[in-house]
């Protein structure tokens, strides 16, 4: 309520107008305010050990305690309780050597798929899956030329749900192939496909895939919900061919609508596990055998797809503020597997930053 007051003190009503999900980056000198609420709270937030704070917290039946996947430290900056007022709740910690937000406690890798056993599927259908295929092709057309053309190319879709972009992907002629935990979803996206497959498990487990050779990966909305991200990106690279990309679509942790918003933030969801931001996905890829990693900055579906009600001035401040900070409330990341790949996608408008042990 406070701070709603102060921004109607410092705004009056012209960006009564504006979504809540853009006035962060529209507002004058918004950004610069958010980014100092995150450097004081960063600063401020006590470190514990993680003995200390695993007395601060219960443990849930599929649970566990974890030190940080990123650099192994054990070490916990507790900073958000985020709750959905539907009965989950759960707590995120930062790492106070290299910056990785992750629930904690989270899931033992055993028991993911209990997330996923029985009415994910209607959520995937629901108003969540209205524009999915508009995102998939803006981020498409935003990694160009690499999905232009699919024929004799292999893709893998890992976390395919119900094959909306499977779809895209057989349009496209992709040879395309997918997998996830949901065995509802599974079955829906078999019946909406007509060449593509895709298959629940692991890729390891299922013939097709597990002999590697692609051309392509995606994951799109999914390294959130990777509860051992290093073994899934080991596999992922061992699984792409030579020129091989990964394209990941995530929440962004270095969002500025997390440093405005906290526990509040849409990125904190029943099933997300983990938050990266473009420095911790680096140290990911880096740690997993990727050669390089470019990134397109998102700012907004309707924003880009040209159907936004904002004035063009306003769209234009934006697009610059996006720039200027954090990329996007959604991350956007093309991973190179090799020098090959570089070399064949990592002209034009992308910057490759090059990853090395």
């Amino acid at each position: 309520m406070v701070k709603r007051w102060l921004g109607r003190l410092a705004y009056g009503s012209r960006y009564d107008d504006v979504p809540w999900g853009q006035r962060v980056y529209v507002r004058p000198g918004e950004r610069l305010a958010r980014e100092a609420q995150w450097r004081l709270l960063t600063r401020r937030a006590p470190i514990v050990s993680r003995a200390a704070y695993e007395r601060t917290r219960s443990l849930g039946e599929i649970e566990e305690f974890l030190d940080c996947m990123m650099c192994g430290e054990s070490r916990q900056q507790p900073l958000f309780e985020p709750n959905g007022g539907k009965g989950w709740r759960y707590h995120v910690v930062r790492c106070p050597s290299c910056g990785f937000l992750y629930r904690n406690p989270n899931v033992r890798p055993e028991r993911l798929g209990d997330l996923y056993a029985t009415g994910y599927s209607n959520f995937l259908t629901g108003k969540y899956a209205a524009n999915r295929q508009r995102r998939y092709d803006l981020t498409m057309r935003a990694f160009s030329p690499v999905f232009d053309e699919g024929k004799e190319r292999r893709l893998l879709d890992f976390g395919s749900g119900v094959g909306l972009f499977l779809e895209l992907a057989e349009q496209r002629g992709f040879d395309a192939y997918g997998v996830d935990l949901s065995p509802e979803s599974v079955a829906q996206a078999n019946e909406r496909l007509s060449r593509a497959r895709t298959f629940f498990g692991a890729p390891q487990d299922v013939p097709e895939i597990a002999a590697g050779g692609f051309d392509v990966i995606t994951l799109w909305s999914v390294l959130a919900h990777l509860p051992r991200p290093l073994d899934d990106f080991r596999l992922f690279r061992s699984l792409l061919g030579p020129g091989g990309v990964l394209l990941i679509l995530t929440v962004n942790a270095n969002s500025l609508l997390l440093k405005a918003y906290g526990s509040q933030w849409s990125g904190f969801t029943k099933n997300h596990l983990m938050f990266y931001s473009p420095r911790t996905v680096r140290t990911l890829l880096r740690r997993t055998g990727f050669a390089g990693v470019a990134f397109a900055p998102h700012y907004g579906d309707t924003i880009e797809a040209g159907t936004t009600r904002l004035p063009a001035g306003l769209v234009s401040r934006l697009r610059r503020n996006v720039r200027l900070s954090d990329g996007g409330n959604m991350m956007r990341v093309l991973a190179f597997a090799d020098e090959e790949a570089i070399g064949r996608y990592g002209g034009g408008p992308l910057t490759v930053h090059r990853l090395t042990s």
